[in-house]
Parts: structure tokens; sequence; C-alpha cells
């Protein structure tokens, strides 16, 4: 049932998502759209080497897009770019490929675990995953660029 993946945790943390907004001074931004349910999320994202130091994001979501932006928000700052990149794959995995929820810091994702019988669901829920990936992503590009082109 339905009633299964808006479980009340899920509805807490969509109730109470923190870092919300945007950041004037991000070194990437990225927006990750689900074309089933229009559900989209916004992310900026700072970033001290390989690790995150500020984070914002704009979401517009149903509730399990607003969930897992929530626990996004929650634990990133401090997070680095390969942790994030396993984290993402994780919970793919967990919805997509009967895998188990992420350990640690980010165990609150395992209230997101009964999404996986609900296809239509996944891409909402990882919105916020694509998008902190694709703006790391957009970072280790812009420093691997000589200094003359970047700008």
């Amino acid at each position: 049932m339905l009633n299964d993946i808006y479980n009340k945790r899920i509805i807490e943390l969509a109730g109470n998502i923190p870092r919300l907004g945007r950041l004037s001074d991000a070194d990437a931004t990225a927006t990750a759209h689900s074309k089933l349910c229009g559900s989209t999320v916004k992310i900026d994202l700072k970033m001290s080497g390989d690790t995150v130091t500020d984070f914002a994001h704009d979401v517009k979501a149903c509730a399990l897009g607003q969930a897992s932006s929530s626990i996004m928000a929650s634990h990133i700052v401090g997070s680095t770019a390969s942790e994030l990149r396993e984290l993402r794959e994780t919970v793919r995995k967990m919805l997509k490929e009967n895998g188990a929820p992420p350990q640690g810091k980010w165990e609150e994702i395992k209230f997101l675990e009964p999404v996986r019988e609900y296809k239509a669901r996944h891409a909402s829920t990882l919105l916020t995953f694509d998008a902190v990936v694709d703006a790391i992503g957009q970072i280790e590009a812009k420093a691997m660029q000589p200094a003359g082109a970047q700008g």
C-alpha cells in the first residue's frame, strides 16, 4: 500500500527540510527533474578540495523527494565527493536491486526502503542524490581546467 511509503518518519522529514534556499557563492548548481511526477530539486554546492563546505537547495517535490532532500541536507556538509557518489549508488541499488540501505550517518534513508516496490516513485526519491553528484562533477571539471580557461 502507498501508506507504507508515506510513513510517519517520511512525513516528518518532508515537513522539516534544513538548508532551504540558495547559495550566492556556490561552486556549482545542479537541477534534477522527474518527468514522471514533475518533481524538481535544484541544489547549490560549495566544496573545499574533496569536502562539502556548504549546501542549499530549492525543493519542489513530492513527500519522497522532500524526505530524501531533508536527509541529504542534514548530513552533506563535511561529506566527501567519493562518499556522496557511493551514497547515490547505494540508494539506487536499495531501490532497484533490493540492496541494503546505507549505514552510519545516512541510516535514515532506511525509511525510504518501502519505495522499492513503487518504481514510479524511484526517480523523485533519487533527485537530490543525482543533483549532488552532478554538481560534484561540475566542480571537479572546473578544477581540471587550466587557470586561463576558467570563468
